[in-house]
């Protein structure tokens, strides 16, 4: 009789043991996929800023060449002449269609 306890209490240390074990496995695995996840949409939001940088780096440049043609006073004159049909002293502007 003492050894049929015995055994019982062995199956249930064994059962206790086995799944507190799976749950513990079970927690790691549900927090190391959580962390790929989170890792894996970094990496994608990065791979889009890094595209963005690109883009926006290149509107800088663009911007910068605009900005340096402002400071000429001769393009302004013909930006000004162009865009908004000013004239120079004597001078008259025909709009062709």
């Amino acid at each position: 009789m003492a050894r049929k306890k015995s055994k019982k209490r062995s199956r249930k240390k064994m059962f206790l043991l086995g799944f507190l074990s799976l749950v513990i496995i079970a927690g790691t695995t549900y927090t190391i996929g959580k962390y790929w996840v989170e890792i894996y949409d970094k990496y994608k939001e990065k791979k889009e800023l890094k595209k963005e940088l690109v883009s926006l780096k290149e509107k800088e440049e663009e911007l910068q060449v605009d900005a340096d043609k402002l400071q000429d006073p001769d393009y302004i004159a013909r930006y000004a002449r162009e865009k908004y049909s000013y004239s120079k002293d004597g001078e008259i502007i025909l709009r062709m269609p």
